[in-house]
């Protein structure tokens, strides 16, 4: 260990890492709603629009490197509380000017964000049993999505009083709860000071795990990536589907596409149950095979969508929560977890971010939705095959 000594996951911990995924995805989801009154006031088109949501997405693939030297410089405790004031500080800059600094607000949540994805699992791993990470990684992936949930749902009536800037502003008091959870869970002194740097190691050093070469972190980042990149698809192209397929009015289309969200929430908490009756390999078996119910559902029978999107959401959320299951599995030390954190995430969010992009050119170019759900199928599969050799090896050194 690292100075620090490894107990249960406390009650107060446990609701902090939750209290903080609250800020990792709700800025981010909280633009969709109000993005034709953010196109009207800044004068954008839909495509410039479109990338205010893409960006963050970007930058979770790119700003990784930075993530681990903020993490290396400042330890895991304090780069939390630089996640949670950063994304404040970029959610205040997003609301306060014209384009380009709503742009620039939002490169810096997205970076700030990126800090916290790489460093949250980081945390667990130290400062949580073995028996209660699978536990707390649901409670943190479930909270991601509640945050999602959250914004997607209240931004919209906030703008129609406060309007889209202080509707955006107004989740600043997400930022409040996770900064005074955190405090109060770790201590001002842990929180708010940069770590000191361990002494230099006397004598042979052990050499540091080659990540890239290991067949077991390749295959564990290519599953991730195959999850984020269904997920984007999938969240990205579900209204229109549901309106060209189903009938179904936009306000309809929006409001039913939620199911997929919601859902997330019920498979981020069920997975720590089912990964301790069927290890992470069967539990990645049942997650793959219910995500792959998706686009096939959609496919061959698109009336009973609904069911669909509540297989594939609490395949979504699960997908996560048990890819981050495994990262803990696999780390040996603080730094060897950021490291493996920041590769598989890296790799994951880079894929993930040409998803909507991808599933669209193919409706556009096939015009239907066959071509879309074939390729959404694709990585659902693919997410399977990998998920299996992952957890197959999982026992093996990386």
């Amino acid at each position: 260990m690292t100075g620090v000594t490894r107990r249960s996951a406390p009650w107060l911990f446990v609701v902090a890492v939750a209290l903080v995924a609250l800020v990792l995805r709700g800025p981010i989801v909280a633009v969709a709603p109000v993005i034709d009154a953010i196109r009207g006031d800044l004068a954008l088109s839909s495509g410039q629009a479109g990338v205010l949501t893409s960006i963050p997405v970007l930058c979770f693939a790119l700003a990784t490197p930075l993530a681990l030297l903020v993490i290396r410089r400042v330890g895991p405790d304090a780069a939390v509380t630089v996640t949670v004031l950063g994304v404040a500080l970029g959610t205040i800059l997003r609301s306060a000017g014209d384009v380009v600094s709503v742009v620039a607000g939002t490169i810096l949540i997205g970076v700030f964000i990126t800090i916290g994805n790489v460093v949250v699992p980081v945390v667990i791993r130290r400062d949580v049993a073995p028996e209660r990470v699978d536990l707390t990684t649901g409670v943190y992936t479930a909270a991601l999505n509640i945050g999602s949930t959250i914004t997607s749902l209240g931004t919209a009536p906030l703008a129609l009083v406060l309007g889209w800037r202080g509707a955006l502003l107004a989740w600043l008091v997400l930022n409040v709860l996770g900064v005074a959870g955190w405090l109060l869970a770790r201590g001002p002194a842990r929180a708010l000071r940069p770590a000191p740097r361990p002494p230099a190691a006397r004598g042979p050093q052990e050499p540091a795990p080659r990540i890239w070469r290991s067949a077991t972190v390749l295959a564990l980042a290519v599953c991730f990536a195959s999850q984020a990149f269904s997920y984007y698809g999938v969240t990205a192209w579900l209204p229109s589907l549901l309106v060209d397929r189903n009938g179904f009015s936009i306000e309809a289309a929006g409001a039913s596409s939620s199911v997929f969200q919601i859902a997330a929430i019920i498979g981020a908490i069920g997975v720590p149950l089912v990964v301790r009756r069927l290890r992470p390999l069967g539990s990645i078996v049942l997650i793959g095979v219910l995500w792959c119910t998706v686009p096939l559902g959609l496919l061959l029978a698109p009336q009973l969508w609904a069911l669909w999107c509540l297989l594939g959401g609490a395949a979504q959320g699960g997908g996560i929560t048990v890819v981050f299951v495994l990262l803990v599995r696999l780390s040996r030390s603080d730094r060897h977890a950021s490291r493996l954190s920041a590769t598989v995430q890296g790799l994951g969010y880079a894929v993930a971010a040409t998803a909507p992009t991808v599933v669209g050119l193919a409706h556009d170019v096939s015009g239907g939705w066959d071509a879309p759900l074939l390729i959404v199928l694709t990585a659902t599969c693919s997410f399977l095959a990998f998920g299996i050799l992952a957890a197959s090896r999982q026992g093996r050194t990386v």
